[in-house]
């Protein structure tokens, strides 16, 4: 079996945050769960990343509730867990690249939030590092975000331009949750 590790990305509390707004996929939690569960007894690895906002008064500033994993991670036992304060995961506390590399893992699976920010941005890294990036759509969610001129793109927008931007960039294959399990078979 080759071995992929699974990268949940920022699946923090502070996503729950009010402010920042319409959400879309209500079932990305359970599909976290699942892709956790089935990596965790397949005993393939398992990356949890933190992110911690630099920004006073965000959702995710350090020291704050928010900053906590959602309750799907309760119990979680990752095989690497690390904080970051950018986009990408690749370019955290710790040298991502590196870890993986120095285990042999050239497959990938991504999952978390936000489907067009930290997910996208880490897909795209790894894509270009040359890694097989596999990003379950359904186990992300994103929220409505205005553009510069004010015009505001939905939730379900942006997640249908990153599943585009992914595949048209090929950085990554994108697939449902029940797909990428069929990489553990």
């Amino acid at each position: 079996m080759t071995t992929t590790a699974l990268i949940l990305i920022d699946v923090q509390r502070g996503f729950d945050d009010p402010r920042l707004g319409p959400r879309n996929n209500p079932g990305a939690e359970a599909n976290i769960k699942t892709l956790l569960d089935a990596w965790t007894a397949a005993g393939q690895p398992v990356v949890l990343v933190r992110h911690d906002s630099l920004f006073e008064d965000t959702p995710l500033t350090v020291g704050t509730p928010g900053i906590q994993f959602k309750p799907e991670l309760d119990g979680a036992r990752p095989d690497l867990m690390f904080t970051k304060n950018v986009n990408s995961a690749f370019h955290g506390h710790i040298d991502l690249n590196a870890w993986l590399t120095g285990r042999g893992i050239n497959r990938i699976a991504i999952a978390g939030i936000q489907t067009n920010l930290c997910v996208e941005t880490t897909a795209r890294v790894g894509g270009n590092l040359g890694y097989d990036v596999h990003v379950a759509l359904d186990a992300t969610f994103t929220f409505d975000q205005a553009g510069p001129d004010g015009s505001v793109l939905t939730a379900d927008e942006l997640y249908r331009a990153t599943a585009t931007n992914l595949h048209g960039g090929r950085f990554a294959t994108v697939a449902s949750t029940k797909d990428v399990l069929g990489l553990l078979d």
